[in-house]
């Protein structure tokens, strides 16, 4: 090392100077980020634009929709086995729709069965007690009745649902897990589907993959118009959360049962007045060869009596002379006595059908009222 004190001072330099530049270069990023939160500021806003079209359409549906809907909670009474004392304790909840402007709230049997107490809660907060108007378990359909509010909402405008094509839009709205007035969206992913329920099978539904969780039992599915088109009644997943599949009643249902429900209390299926066996029905068509519901019997004073219908025959100890064959109701063809009363289904009492049935080997016609 050199004596030269000039020379080991500028060695001292230039070591100084190389740890002042590696102290800034590690330094500096520090400084920066230092520098920038301090001068940190909101970013410019960048304009949206106009709302795509459906999303304004989506709007507008829930907006017109979502007051009409209102959240069910149904209370179950409980019995204190040393005090006797009885205390309403939660049971469940579900959704519900506004029918008219009577009070009528129209929801799912299953969300108010075995319930002894019925509370609905509208758009604005407003709670109102609710009973039990009437109830068709085979349809997953019962009607409340709530008192009169001032300021009632509007009941929802009505659709159909036997024009409806797999690909077109629905909407959903209810209380999935008790959070109220929630919207979700999909498309008709099949129609005529078929479920097994408790109650037993109930057919023509509506098939959705519109997300329906538990709560939105008894909510409106709404076509892209706003109009009801189905009653939200069950999903199929293996969890019991949404998995892409729900299920609706049809609005045409819907509109041909409440009224009864309202007027009468229970859903009365037409009646021809005439008697039939399934067990029967085959062994016989069997014999004839042909496929229909055979007439057992039929009631004096019914709308077939007064058609001429006749019913099945015994003649001696072992004979027998089939009555007349239902071939085809209306434009539904009849092949067993499942199939006449989905038939059935369509009509309601007091309708005027043309009836197709055989009788000694040719078909005739006759039109009659339904009872």
């Amino acid at each position: 090392m050199s004596n030269d004190p000039m020379a080991q001072m500028r060695s001292v330099r230039l070591l100084l100077w190389v740890l002042i530049l590696l102290l800034l270069f590690y330094l500096l990023p520090q400084i920066q980020l230092l520098w920038v939160s301090f001068m940190a500021e909101p970013r410019a806003i960048t304009a949206r634009g106009e709302l795509a079209p459906a999303e304004t359409n989506n709007i507008q549906i829930f907006r017109q929709a979502s007051p009409s809907v209102l959240f069910i909670t149904t209370l179950s009474d409980h019995v204190d086995l040393w005090t006797r004392n009885i205390t309403r304790i939660p049971r469940g909840t579900g959704s519900g729709f506004v029918w008219d402007t009577h009070g009528h709230v129209v929801t799912n049997y299953h969300v108010v069965a075995g319930a002894d107490a019925v509370y609905v809660r509208l758009d604005d907060q407003r709670n109102f007690k609710a009973v039990l108007v009437g109830a068709s378990p085979q349809h997953d359909l019962a009607v409340l009745r709530m008192s009169m509010p001032l300021n009632p909402p509007p009941p929802l405008p009505i659709g159909t649902s036997h024009d409806l094509q797999v690909g077109q839009m629905t909407y959903a709205i209810g209380n999935p897990f008790g959070l109220d007035h929630s919207l979700t969206t999909g498309v008709i992913s099949a129609l005529n589907r078929s479920i097994d329920t408790s109650n037993g099978i109930i057919k023509e539904l509506i098939q959705t993959d519109a997300a329906i969780n538990p709560g939105n039992s008894g909510g409106p599915l709404l076509d892209s118009a706003g109009r009801l088109i189905g009653v939200n009644t069950a999903i199929f997943s293996p969890s019991g959360a949404y998995a892409g599949i729900g299920f609706a009643v049809p609005v045409d249902t819907v509109n041909r049962v409440v009224p009864q429900l309202i007027a009468h209390g229970r859903y009365q299926r037409p009646q021809l007045g005439i008697g039939i066996d399934e067990s029967l029905n085959e062994l016989i068509s069997k014999r004839l060869g042909i496929k229909g519901v055979v007439v057992l019997s039929v009631e004096k004073g019914s709308a077939a009596y007064e058609t001429g219908l006749r019913g099945t025959r015994i003649v001696g100890d072992d004979g027998l002379i089939p009555g007349d064959v239902i071939l085809k109701l209306g434009k539904y063809d009849i092949e067993d006595t499942d199939s006449l009363l989905d038939a059935l289904e369509n009509y309601v009492i007091g309708d005027e059908v043309t009836l197709r049935y055989w009788r000694d080997g040719k078909e005739q016609e006759a039109r009659l009222v339904l009872q």
